[in-house]
């Protein structure tokens, strides 16, 4: 399991972190361990999820992955 710190563009609000939580929670072979604005702290297992399905997940609840 890679752990790693995201950074995310666009969140301003509880909401926002709200929204990327669920949508980060329904990825398969990834763990959230703390979302709050502009960042997200997971785990993951790089051989059931890459890196642009995260993204992709992150831009479904409206923001964007910072590389």
């Amino acid at each position: 399991m890679k752990s790693e710190e995201l950074k995310i563009e666009g969140m301003g609000c509880h909401h926002c972190v709200i929204s990327v939580q669920k949508e980060l929670e329904k990825l398969d072979g990834l763990k959230v361990n703390k979302v709050r604005i502009g960042t997200a702290k997971v785990e993951y297992d790089d051989s059931k999820i890459t890196k642009e399905e995260i993204a992709r997940a992150i831009e479904n609840a409206g923001y964007k992955l910072v590389s």
